[in-house]
């Protein structure tokens, strides 16, 4: 299935800002179920300064600076993607209880254990605790299959948690998350990951888009789709597996992955700093069309 996406930030500046330095999370990655056909990033105004690199979880990270006045900036990011399988197909199967898999996680002769580290511990927006160890203990009860617990998980927070956009930003900690039910993918997203490390195991945040499909006899809107977010669990013999909490789904040929990171502080579409007294307007859009093939 193939797919093109657009993805475009500005910012509108009340007072001229006279430098501006940003980082950008806008790539997708190319993997085995999904391949970049086309991609660019455009900046307006033209940036003094442009840059790529890959992180340290292989995300493709942009760089760029703006030196001369300016009072809005438009990042542009579009793209055309074939998504060529599935993340996590269904036929998976593995033998592991989940207490087999949490202990695997501790031997070093593990397939992935160093990789693992890094998405076992808090992180910025994820915090271990054992309230979060309590609610996840319920679908992890003793000697369940891993793959078995690890719906079970998804499938409950879907059931338990309403979504309700604005209802939190960013900054709203995981146990306001868990005491109000309230909250969006990115909430979600975090709330399941720090179930899963506070269990022992390995979780990390994937960023990026789904296909949203308009009511029956209804046209798309351009404009419709949003930015979006799930996670992915590690199993030795399986690899990373990818669960979206919002849509009580297995990721399939509607997500497009952009990139992974310990939590939303490592995938952030556009961060940055400008020099300015002013304040700003943020408006985002993002347009994800489905295309025919050879398109």
């Amino acid at each position: 299935m193939r797919f093109r996406v657009i993805h475009e930030t500005r910012y509108l500046y009340n007072e001229s800002v006279s430098l501006c330095h940003t980082i950008a999370h806008l790539t997708p990655r190319n993997l085995p179920h999904q391949e970049i056909v086309r991609s660019q990033l455009v900046i307006d105004p033209v940036p003094s300064a442009y840059g790529e690199h890959q992180d340290i979880f292989g995300n493709t990270v942009s760089y760029f600076a703006l030196q001369l006045p300016h009072d809005h900036l438009t990042a542009t990011a579009a793209c055309i993607i074939e998504v060529i399988g599935e993340a996590h197909p269904v036929e998976k199967t593995s033998p592991l209880c989940w207490e087999e898999l949490r202990d695997r996680l501790k031997d070093f002769g593990t397939p992935g254990f160093l990789e693992c580290q890094y998405f076992m511990m808090s992180s910025p927006h994820v915090t271990l605790s054992t309230e979060l160890a309590s609610y996840a203990s319920l679908s992890f009860t003793s000697k369940r299959p891993a793959l078995e617990a690890l719906r079970d998980l998804m499938e409950r927070i879907h059931r338990d948690f309403s979504f309700v956009a604005g209802y939190t930003t960013v900054s709203t900690p995981l146990h306001e998350v868990l005491k109000t039910r309230k909250g969006v993918c990115s909430d979600f997203a975090h709330l399941a990951i720090g179930c899963l490390r506070s269990m022992g195991l390995a979780a990390r945040y994937v960023s990026g888009y789904i296909e949203t499909i308009p009511p029956p006899g209804k046209e798309k809107m351009r404009g419709a789709d949003v930015s979006h977010a799930w996670y992915a669990v590690y199993l030795p013999d399986l690899g990373w597996l990818e669960y979206d909490p919002t849509n009580n789904v297995i990721p399939g040929n509607q997500h497009v992955t952009v990139a992974y990171g310990r939590d939303y502080s490592d995938v952030v579409p556009l961060k940055g700093v400008i020099f300015s007294s002013g304040s700003q307007q943020l408006l985002v859009s993002v347009d994800m069309q489905r295309l025919n093939a050879g398109s």
